[in-house]
């Protein structure tokens, strides 16, 4: 099997619940339609941002099969792996290899804290059950486990690693990662506020939240840097970041599902014990998207 090159723009696509916790299917197929109708070219399920600690692993599968026949085989849709136990890990990735997912993003255990030799044989571990080109999500400001360019060099013969979503705030570490690794993996940025920082330094793709809203502004802010356009990639990302901000917070899917909401591609609809946003957290995502609304460049405007 060749091991395909991602790149380009993968939201972390939100979980469209109904107002009583259950899974909507329908709005969570239309708003992925909308994004692909927008240009992205890929997305993941069930990642944080999906809340995947809210779901079961059965609902997981459902949620990974709504995107694949939303999807129909015009993007490569990915399934985050999330479990707090390698064994459950395994049989989720067994379950979503059957329903046809072209690969997989890998998360740390979300509750054990691992060090590196355990980390790296879990990623392995998955990688090779997977038999499917894999993203390894280094995120040690949320989950305290810090996969280094050292370590991902000690992985480097495991073919199935194809890519790396970096979330460590760290600009540096893209250098990093290149200057140890050269092109062996696609390199993602996950914390969307870097997004121009980390295309300008060479990153492969944008593993975007605020994207599920505002898909076509994120293609084209990738575009426009591939393209070496600098200056109207940084007056659009200087548009986009009040927004970009609101990715980088505990309360992410709160602020990202409320901007679906006002924009008009989705709902507020969350799991308890996650609310709704109230009071003063409320106005400000409001005031900042509809300041974003009212100066929305027409140019590169979604799509509805």
């Amino acid at each position: 099997m060749t091991i395909p090159r991602w790149q380009g723009v993968f939201p972390a696509v939100t979980t469209k619940f109904n107002a009583d916790e259950s899974i909507d299917a329908e709005g969570t197929a239309r708003h992925i339609d909308f994004q692909i109708r927008n240009g992205i070219h890929g997305l993941v399920t069930c990642g944080s941002l999906g809340e995947a600690s809210t779901l079961s692993l059965e609902e997981k599968l459902h949620v990974a099969r709504i995107a694949l026949e939303a999807a129909d085989g015009r993007i490569p849709v990915l399934a985050n792996v999330s479990e707090t136990r390698t064994r459950e890990a395994l049989r989720y990735i067994d379950g979503a290899n059957k329903l046809g997912v072209s690969g997989f993003m890998l998360m740390p255990s979300v509750i054990y804290v691992a060090d590196a030799r355990e980390a790296m044989l879990n990623v392995r571990s998955m990688a090779e059950a997977a038999q499917k080109p894999v993203m390894v999500y280094n995120n040690p400001v949320a989950y305290r486990v810090d996969l280094r360019p050292e370590h991902m060099q000690e992985l480097a013969d495991c073919r199935w690693i194809a890519a790396i979503k970096e979330s460590t705030d760290n600009i540096r570490r893209i250098t990093d990662l290149r200057n140890a690794l050269g092109d062996r993996y696609q390199l993602f940025i996950g914390v969307d506020d870097l997004a121009f920082e980390a295309l300008a330094l060479g990153c492969d793709g944008l593993l975007a939240g605020v994207g599920c809203a505002f898909p076509r502004e994120t293609v084209a802010l990738y575009e426009l840097m591939k393209a070496g356009r600098f200056d109207e990639a940084l007056r659009l990302y200087r548009w986009m970041t009040p927004m970009l901000h609101l990715d980088v917070s505990i309360k992410l899917v709160q602020n990202l599902k409320l901007i679906d909401a006002l924009v008009g591609v989705g709902t507020e609809h969350v799991r308890r014990p996650r609310l709704p946003l109230a009071g003063a957290e409320r106005e400000h995502v409001e005031r900042i998207v509809r300041h974003a609304l009212e100066t929305r460049p027409a140019e590169y405007q979604s799509v509805r």
